[in-house]
């Protein structure tokens, strides 16, 4: 035996528990294969770029200007030095469990005034809501009207007094019309 495992007998002993280890691990793997690979890490959501809907692409009329292109789309994800008059719109999402999405809208512009525009069909704000929902549908709506009766539950109660004029229907005093300057509370 030699002079190290002589003075440290707990090396030997580790030196073993590794072979048995190492040893069992061919057999560990074969195993316990299937139920490792129905297990997957976490993978983050990665939304990129601006969503439009087919309501968006609908209210867009050859002639609008710049400004009134970016209130109705936001502005462009991609924009080109190379080509100024155009603007590319690209969104794409990616989650665990759901296919991909990628949609494109390309906007084409002459001068300061919308030419046309071309991409990929959009969805409706309420098609693209119901793709992110990826729990499992009940299958029935409850309905969301309140019958009058269900309504007069939530009326104010009158108690013959009327509100005071400094009290504002939620019983909190007004704010002020203006407010002193911060000069002022120095």
């Amino acid at each position: 035996m030699p002079a190290i495992l002589q003075r440290r007998p707990w090396l030997l002993a580790a030196a073993v528990a590794a072979t048995f280890c190492l040893g069992a691990c061919s057999g560990f793997s074969d195993r316990t294969r299937g139920a490792l690979t129905a297990i997957t890490p976490y993978k983050v959501e990665v939304v990129q770029g601006n969503f439009v809907s087919k309501e968006q692409v609908e209210a867009l009329k050859p002639g609008m200007s710049r400004q009134q292109v970016r209130e109705i789309l936001g502005t462009s994800l991609l924009t080109d030095v190379f080509h100024k008059d155009r603007w590319d719109y690209v969104f794409t999402i990616r989650r665990q469990g759901v296919d991909p999405q990628e949609r494109r809208l390309t906007v084409f512009f002459n001068g300061e005034l919308l030419e046309r525009f071309e991409g990929d069909p959009m969805p409706s704000e309420e098609e693209f809501v119901a793709t992110l929902d990826t729990r499992k549908k009940s299958g029935k709506v409850p309905p969301l009207e309140a019958s009058e009766e269900e309504l007069k539950k939530f009326a104010p109660k009158d108690d013959g007094k009327k509100a005071d004029a400094t009290t504002t229907a939620t019983g909190l005093a007004p704010l002020p019309a203006a407010y002193p300057p911060l000069e002022a509370a120095r």
